[in-house]
């Protein structure tokens, strides 16, 4: 199994992993999970986190083939329109972001110019299917449960998990958005686990465990296996969904979901500009 060359890139503001993902041999690559900056306060977006990727890809000569989000993120704006427009590629995503679109704009009521289709994006991935990076191969696996889209990219010997695990002494994401389900988590998360022992798995996200003083975003399947909190070796479906639901419940909303997804299942571009010019996100009240 061919082994890509892989750079993280982090945003502690959204406790984000972004990746550059490439094949040594023909410099071309694959973006995955880009950060648009955003200030909730004042609504400005920006694009200084996105541009530290883009540096990195132009100054290591590196060609980009697709700009991929692994899921409709709750907890960042996704900046691959913007990488794109810099850096060439295809705009990716699961083939069921037209599930959480259906789902979502009906929440934010947008209107018969918004399209459920997945149009917005070039490229809908479907589950177990097989796509290039160079002369790398990788498989798109729909790994759904944290929401109905979720994707685990398989570049040679790296996945790259989206928010469906965490590091092993945090667990793994959680199910209680519109489309999540324990039983589906669960069932994904024994997907990846049956990947090879030294799978290298790349994270979306970090928390840092209690007792952890540094961030973190790989580890292995094997490492998973044996030690993930939540769903190691041994856990039944029945005992991951109960404790997943009765934890579910005590967590409080992402502070940037509803900009987000708005945001997201438009493949990172901004809501259309009203009569006045000027683009507006909707906060929908007491939906959520």
């Amino acid at each position: 199994m061919k082994r890509p060359e892989v750079r993280a890139f982090f945003d502690q503001a959204s406790n984000t992993f972004s990746y550059v993902a490439w094949d040594p041999a023909t410099l071309k690559a694959a973006v995955l999970d880009t950060v648009l900056d955003y200030d909730a306060a004042s609504g400005h977006t920006g694009h200084d986190t996105a541009d530290v990727v883009i540096a990195f890809v132009r100054e290591h000569a590196l060609v980009v083939e697709w700009v991929i989000d692994t899921h409709v993120h709750a907890d960042h704006l996704s900046a691959a329109p913007y990488v794109q427009a810099q850096l060439g590629g295809k705009l990716g995503i699961g083939e069921h972001i037209r599930t959480v679109q259906d789902t979502f704009g009906q929440l934010f009521n947008a209107g018969s110019g918004f399209r459920h289709d997945g149009s917005q994006f070039d490229h809908l991935f479907k589950d177990g299917e097989r796509y290039q990076v160079g002369g790398i191969e990788a498989v798109a696996l729909h790994t759904p449960g944290h929401t109905p889209a979720c994707m685990t990219h398989l570049i040679g010997d790296a996945a790259f998990v989206g928010d469906t695990l965490f590091m092993p002494d945090y667990g793994t994401a959680r199910c209680d958005f519109p489309g999540g389900d324990a039983h589906m988590l669960y069932r994904s998360i024994q997907k990846i686990f049956a990947l090879p022992d030294t799978m290298r798995i790349f994270l979306c996200h970090d928390y840092k465990a209690d007792g952890r003083d540094v961030f973190a975003n790989e580890t292995t399947v094997a490492v998973q296996r044996a030690e993930n909190i939540h769903v190691h070796q041994g856990i039944s479906e029945d005992d991951f969904v109960r404790m997943r639901t009765a934890r579910d419940k005590t967590l409080s909303m992402p502070k940037l979901i509803l900009p987000s997804v708005q945001v997201n299942m438009r493949a990172g571009h901004l809501p259309p500009a009203e009569d006045n010019g000027v683009q507006y996100l909707k906060i929908p009240l007491n939906a959520l």
